[in-house]
């Protein structure tokens, strides 16, 4: 009686050494417990490989954070430009801002040292045209590079401390807390009338969305603190 050849190879799910799905695979990670419990070795895991065979393809988890930073970059289409260079300045930093509110992590890791040298060419589109919109409104380069700090300041502030603070009561499962009371029921009133006034009304101000309103104005400022005559 004849026998079946047995099957050779290796059988069950095979290695995934595509990069596009090692970076989908991070950005469930990342959605699931966040960015801060992504490890190499959990991710190999996620995706059937072994740490050494992921090493091929990112250095790090500093190197894999900013290959999906640089990869949604290239993903969001460029802002339509106006013709005023003030107004260029608003459209780069809108758009800087919309991106990260939508991935809130990435303003964290932005902020790591010379986080810049390690974007690609679509992020530094942005950083470009702010310059760029800076220097035509007056500024020497050297004080364009003031205005984007400045810029990239207020916008990721902005979303550290109002977007991450929502992501962080959605993953907790809470409400966020508008009506509750800011400052406690021992606050001196008489010396600190206002605040204690506006205790009530407090969060509920301040987790109003401002950024649109207040960019504009903002930059304003620093093209005029900084322009030449």
């Amino acid at each position: 009686m004849s026998r079946t050849p047995a099957a050779h190879g290796r059988v069950g799910r095979p290695p995934v050494t595509s990069r596009a799905q090692i970076l989908a695979a991070a950005r469930r990670l990342i959605d699931q417990d966040g960015w801060e419990k992504l490890t190499i070795r959990g991710l190999a895991a996620e995706i059937g490989i072994g740490a050494t065979t992921l090493y091929h393809h990112v250095r790090d988890k500093d190197d894999l954070l900013f290959l999906l930073i640089n990869e949604y970059a290239d993903s969001i289409p460029h802002p339509e430009l106006p013709a005023d260079p003030r107004d260029r300045v608003i459209a780069a930093a809108t758009a800087i801002h919309d991106a990260l509110a939508a991935w809130p992590w990435a303003a964290e890791v932005l902020t790591t040292d010379g986080f810049i040298s390690r974007l690609g060419e679509s992020a530094l589109w942005l950083v470009e045209t702010i310059i760029a919109g800076a220097v035509e409104s007056g500024c020497t380069p050297e004080q364009a590079v003031l205005v984007f700090r400045s810029v990239w300041y207020y916008t990721v502030g902005e979303i550290l401390i109002r977007v991450r603070a929502y992501y962080n009561h959605q993953l907790a499962g809470e409400e966020v807390p508008l009506n509750a009371q800011a400052f406690p029921d021992t606050i001196d009133t008489s010396r600190l009338p206002h605040l204690a006034s506006l205790s009530g009304q407090w969060a509920t101000l301040a987790w109003q969305d401002t950024y649109p309103q207040g960019l504009p104005v903002f930059v304003d400022g620093l093209l005029a603190a900084y322009a030449r005559p």
